[in-house]
C-alpha cells in the first residue's frame, strides 16, 4: 500500500512544550504521523509568546509545530483528564515532558496508561530522568549541560566556560527519543507490546562524550579533557585557525591529513622533521604548529584561494560561516537543509529541514503549523465521537480555547 510517508498510520497524543518535545513530534509528523498537540489553558505552548512574532503568531512556535493538530485543554478539569485519558486509548505513541510526577497527578502515570492501552509506547522526557537524586528538579538544556560535564570543556583554557547559543541538547534529546520510539514501535510490531520510555537531556548530553569519559578513566585520570578553546585539547591541528579574512577550521590530525596539509602549504619538510613525526610530539609542539599554519593562511590571496588549495590537498577544511552564511550556501539550499516555508500569518521564511532523509520519501510533506485549539472540533468529534453540542458545552464552560494565531 502506498503512503505518504513513512509513519502514516500512526497516531501520536502530545502534551509537551517548549523545544525537546516538541522536537520528536515535529519529526514524526514530518514522516506522516498524526500528532495531536494538547495545549494547556490559557496560553498555550510557552513557544506561542517567542520571537520572531507578527500579528501575534511565533516563527519559533511555527517552526516545532507544523503539521500537528491544535487542541486547547483544561487538562486540570475532569473533563479534561476524563478526555485525555480517551485520547490515550486511541493513540500508539504518548509523549510527555514535564517534570517526573506531574503526568501522575494528571491521572497519567505509566501504570494507568498501560492499563488504558497495553499496546501504547509511552515516552517521558525530562532534564534528568525519571529516577535518581536530581529527578525531581526543575531543569532545561543548559542545566543539563552543566551537570554532564559539557560546559566546562567549552570555552578559553583560562577563561569561564562558556554555553553555545543553539539547543544542542534539546534537539539533541529529541532525536534520542524519536529513535527510541521507532524501535519501541518496531517491538511492539513483533509483540503486541507497549513500554515505557525514559529519556532524559543529562544522559543524552552525556553519551556526546565521544572520547573524554574513557581518556579519563583508561588513564586512571593521567589524562584531564579540557577547555581548548579554539583548539582540541588533544589534537593538533585541530581547530580554527585566523586566516587572512577572518577564521577558518582545520582538522589534519591523521598522518595523511597531515601529510597532505604540509605539502598544500609548501611545508612538505615538516613530515620528516623528528618534532612533527606523530601525534604526540606534534601536541608539544602545538603552538608553533599553529602559528605556521596561520603564517600561511594570511599570505593568501583570500579565504575562498586558501580553502581551495587545502580541498584540492583532501585536506578537512571549512570556513565558519555566520548563520546568515550558512543559511545562503548553495550545499545548504540544494540539499533542503535550510527550507523556505510558508506560513498562513507570517508568509516566507527560512527554518532548518527534516535531517531524516528516506529514498522512499524523497519530498517534504506540505505542512501547517495550527493556530491554538484549531482542531479542538474535529479531535472531539472525529477521534472520541463527541457530538457537536458537547463542544460548544465545553467552550462555554472554558474547558477548551480557540485563538486565530
Amino acid at each position: 500500500m502506498d503512503t505518504n510517508h513513512i509513519l502514516e498510520g500512526y497516531r501520536v497524543l502530545d502534551i509537551t512544550q517548549h523545544i525537546a518535545g516538541p522536537t520528536v513530534t515535529r519529526l514524526m509528523a514530518e514522516m506522516g504521523a498524526e500528532v495531536i498537540k494538547v495545549e494547556m489553558l490559557p496560553y498555550g505552548d510557552p513557544t506561542r509568546t517567542a520571537q520572531f512574532r507578527r500579528d501575534k503568531r511565533s516563527g519559533l512556535n511555527v517552526q516545532h509545530n507544523r503539521g500537528k493538530k491544535s487542541l486547547c485543554l483544561d487538562v486540570k478539569s475532569d473533563q479534561g483528564k476524563k478526555i485525555l485519558r480517551e485520547l490515550i486509548k486511541e493513540c500508539d505513541v504518548f509523549l510527555e515532558n514535564y517534570a517526573p510526577g506531574v503526568v501522575g497527578r494528571l491521572g497519567l502515570d505509566w501504570e494507568t496508561v498501560r492499563a488504558l492501552n497495553p499496546k501504547i509506547i509511552m515516552c517521558s522526557i525530562s532534564a534528568f530522568g525519571q529516577t535518581g537524586p536530581l529527578a525531581s528538579l526543575p531543569g532545561f538544556d543548559y542545566i543539563a549541560q552543566a551537570y554532564a560535564g559539557v560546559t566546562d570543556m567549552i570555552g578559553e583554557p583560562d577563561g569561564a566556560p562558556s554555553i553555545p547559543q543553539l539547543a544542542l541538547g534539546d534537539v539533541g534529546t529529541g532525536v534520542h527519543a524519536t529513535c527510541a520510539i521507532g524501535y519501541a514501535l518496531l517491538h511492539r510490531e513483533r509483540t503486541g507490546k507497549g513500554q515505557h520510555l525514559d529519556i532524559s537531556l543529562l544522559d543524552c548530553y552525556f553519551h556526546s562524550h565521544e572520547a573524554n569519559v574513557q581518556l579519563y578513566s583508561g588513564t586512571d585520570g593521567k589524562v584531564v579533557p579540557q577547555r581548548g578553546g579554539s583548539h582540541h585539547y588533544a589534537l593538533v591541528p585541530a581547530g580554527v585557525f585566523r586566516s587572512k579574512e577572518g577564521y577558518i577550521l582545520i582538522i589534519a590530525n591523521m598522518e595523511r591529513h597531515w601529510d597532505n596539509l604540509c605539502g598544500a602549504i609548501g611545508r612538505q619538510d615538516l613530515v620528516t622533521e623528528e618534532r612533527f613525526t606523530d601525534p604526540k610530539t606534534r601536541m608539544r609542539a602545538k603552538d608553533e604548529i599553529i602559528a605556521i599554519i596561520e603564517q600561511w593562511l594570511q599570505e593568501q590571496v583570500s579565504d575562498d584561494a586558501a580553502i581551495k588549495i587545502l580541498q584540492e590537498a583532501h585536506v578537512p577544511v571549512a570556513p565558519v560561516l555566520s548563520v546568515s552564511e550558512a543559511m545562503e550556501h548553495p550545499h545548504l539550499v540544494e540539499r533542503g537543509t535550510v527550507r523556505t516555508i510558508t506560513d498562513r500569518v507570517l508568509g516566507d521564511f527560512q527554518i532548518p529541514g527534516n535531517p531524516l532523509r528516506y529514498s522512499e520519501f524523497p519530498e517534504p510533506l506540505p505542512l501547517d503549523a495550527p493556530f491554538l485549539g484549531e482542531h479542538n472540533k474535529e479531535v472531539l468529534t472525529e477521534i472520541l465521537s463527541y457530538g457537536d453540542e458537547d463542544v460548544a458545552a465545553m467552550e462555554n464552560d472554558d474547558i477548551l480555547r480557540q485563538r486565530s494565531y
